[in-house]
């Protein structure tokens, strides 16, 4: 008798055990199909972007909270670039890296140099700049718009000033009314 009994046991365990595997099964191939990309649509979709990162924008900066006390600059260029896969299909935003150079008025550069402290930058120590940032690492396509001889400054408290959800690393000519910023989703 406690042989028959077993039996519906083991065949309802097997049953349950065999419709679990299907169900993970099921999943896992499910998102694998939901991961696969669309051949044409993955493509057009990078080439979007690339097109975007490869873009020089000459239209104002906005927010402007991002870059305070640059009053009203003559020019401005800058880029941006996905730091990662905008066309991918899974969830979740994609952070963006922004890169630019801006023309200031000569009594804009001098105000930001003295309102915000900034130093020369060889005098800054490297550790504290986020990502390795230096003006060394503008983007190619920005490069024709500074100036040759340069003499960056940095200022640690114009980094840091609120509010801007992204981080800031910023650097100032005042002597060539330039100012170059790198910002970063956070």
């Amino acid at each position: 008798m406690a042989m028959k009994t077993r039996r519906p046991l083991l065949v309802a365990l097997l049953g349950a055990s065999a419709a679990m595997l299907l169900a993970v099964v099921g999943c896992v191939a499910a998102g694998f199909l939901l991961v696969g990309d669309d051949s044409a649509e993955t493509r057009t979709c990078q080439e979007s972007v690339h097109a975007a990162e490869a873009k020089v924008r000459t239209d104002r900066w906005d927010p402007p909270e991002d870059l305070p006390g640059l009053g009203e600059y003559p020019e401005i260029h800058w880029q941006l670039r996905a730091s990662g896969n905008p066309c991918s299909r899974m969830p979740g935003p994609t952070d963006w890296a922004y890169q630019g150079v801006v023309k200031l008025r000569p009594e804009d550069a001098q105000w930001l140099a003295k309102r915000y402290e900034f130093v020369p930058y060889e005098s800054v120590n490297l550790d504290e700049l986020p990502h390795d940032s230096s003006p060394a690492d503008v983007w190619p396509a920005l490069t024709p718009f500074l100036p040759t001889e340069s003499r960056w400054l940095h200022s640690r408290s114009y980094n840091e000033t609120d509010p801007s959800p992204r981080w800031r690393v910023a650097f100032l000519d005042v002597e060539h009314q330039t100012l170059v910023f790198m910002l970063n989703d956070h």
